[in-house]
């Protein structure tokens, strides 16, 4: 896995080919908006695409909320299928919570991301290569996400 601190001036880069990689990368996506707009399957390149706003954990650990603008790559994309992804509302913004890769026939997959709200997308995959990377500027962020088990909160409550 290849990686740079993030901040302006060197920002985040990942590009992950395993589970344990596209684990990291997930980490450093949770909570990142999608716009549905901004996700794209590019068939003719066998690439999907998507632009997010991703909050800077890191950063926030260090006290300072930020977001920033990023793209998400993956290459060898075989199919794409979505579950309560509203694709006639590319205004509509996702709250994008994990991204997982399920093995298949070594090495090809499945990579799914599950958004807030119960959306998510399956990507079929001949083998997992991702990247990631921030493209513009950061901003600070309102506030600090946060879900009902960040707060005590015991699941069924």
């Amino acid at each position: 896995m290849q990686k740079s601190c993030p901040d302006s001036e060197n920002p985040l880069r990942l590009i992950a080919f395993d589970a344990e990689d596209l684990e990291v990368v997930s980490a450093h996506l949770q909570d990142a908006l999608v716009r549905v707009g901004d996700m794209a399957w590019l068939p003719e390149q066998n690439r999907f695409v998507l632009g997010l706003s991703r909050f800077d954990w890191v950063s926030a650990e260090a006290g300072q909320c930020e977001r920033a603008v990023a793209a998400l790559e993956f290459q060898r994309v075989r199919t794409v299928r979505q579950n309560g992804v509203p694709q006639r509302e590319p205004n509509t913004v996702l709250n994008l919570l994990a991204i997982a890769f399920e093995s298949g026939e070594s090495p090809s997959g499945h990579i799914i991301l599950t958004f807030s709200g119960g959306a998510a997308l399956r990507l079929d995959v001949e083998c997992l290569e991702a990247h990631l990377t921030d493209l513009g500027p950061r901003w600070t962020a309102k506030s600090r996400p946060g879900h009902a088990l960040d707060a005590g909160a015991t699941q069924g409550s």
